[in-house]
């Protein structure tokens, strides 16, 4: 009995030591590996990545007047997909709805407009498409428990061809609470990472920190868990001092380049830094 019971005890520890080695080995370790530049007017709100590796911004200045028109006053963190155009825009404080549109590869642009459901901010900081091309992540500002799915426009068969309304689908419930996510992208189907912008060091211990969310399996347009951890706090790095915000993230999967963007503060706003990463 006493053999059988240590050959228990040892088949339970390599059980809980293989476990824990392999939750660890599931958390990569991303490496700073350069800094570039970009204008804030145009480039401050968020970047996407291109089939051929060169880098689309937005910021303010990017919004059409034709949208400028209609109260669409923002835009957030772009995507790509299939040379598909992806952008998240929001109009004013008393808006009731949001609005993603889709630039196709020749130019043509389509817009998907999404009423509030009960309880939801009329924030769009971003939108990111899952590997598949069928579902786009979006969220909100502030603290959140969850992120939002959508089929994607366009690419999805269940959304109209030339734009119209744009429903729900079942959402991403986080484990624990976020804070001013202000972008996310995929890094593969089960998995994203996102930016915070909170300063606060209240939900997790890095200031201004870039989050991952592990999904148990890919999308389906069902409600889904999402995990959250904490992977490294973004860098504040300016000649100038005063609050930085951290803002848009891209994953270039062909290249295996992770981006994030800071914008450096006081008379150094008109700048925003693009930090990048490889997995080690």
């Amino acid at each position: 009995m006493k053999r059988q019971l240590f050959a228990l005890a040892a088949l339970t520890a390599a059980f809980t030591l293989s476990t824990a080695v392999s939750s660890v080995a599931a958390t990569p370790s991303w490496q700073e590996t350069g800094t570039a530049y970009t204008g804030s007017l145009t480039g401050g709100e968020g970047l996407a990545s291109r089939a051929d590796g060169s880098l689309l911004y937005r910021g303010l200045g990017s919004i059409p007047l034709d949208l400028r028109i209609k109260g669409w006053n923002h835009v957030g963190d772009p995507d790509i997909a299939q040379g598909y155009t992806f952008d998240a825009y929001q109009g004013p404080d008393t808006a009731t709805s949001k609005m993603f549109e889709v630039t196709t590869p020749d130019g043509k642009r389509y817009d998907y407009v999404h009423q509030l459901d009960s309880g939801e901010a009329l924030n769009n900081s971003f939108d990111s498409v899952s590997p598949d091309s069928q579902w786009m992540v979006s969220g909100e500002w502030g603290d959140q428990n969850r992120l939002q799915v959508f089929p994607t426009p366009l690419l999805n068969p269940s959304t109209p061809r030339t734009g119209g309304a744009l429903p729900q689908a079942g959402q991403i419930t986080l484990d624990k609470p976020v804070r001013n996510i202000q972008a996310c992208d995929f890094v593969n189907e089960t998995r994203l990472v996102c930016v915070s912008d909170d300063g606060s060091r209240q939900l997790f211990p890095d200031d201004r920190p870039l989050l991952q969310v592990d999904l148990p399996h890919k999308l389906d347009g069902q409600p889904i868990t999402g995990r959250v951890t904490d992977l490294l706090a973004l860098p504040q790095r300016s000649l100038c001092t005063g609050t930085f915000e951290a803002e848009g993230v891209d994953y270039d999967a062909a290249r295996g380049v992770l981006r994030a963007e800071v914008v450096q503060p006081g008379v150094c706003v008109v700048a925003t830094t693009v930090y990048s990463y490889r997995q080690q």
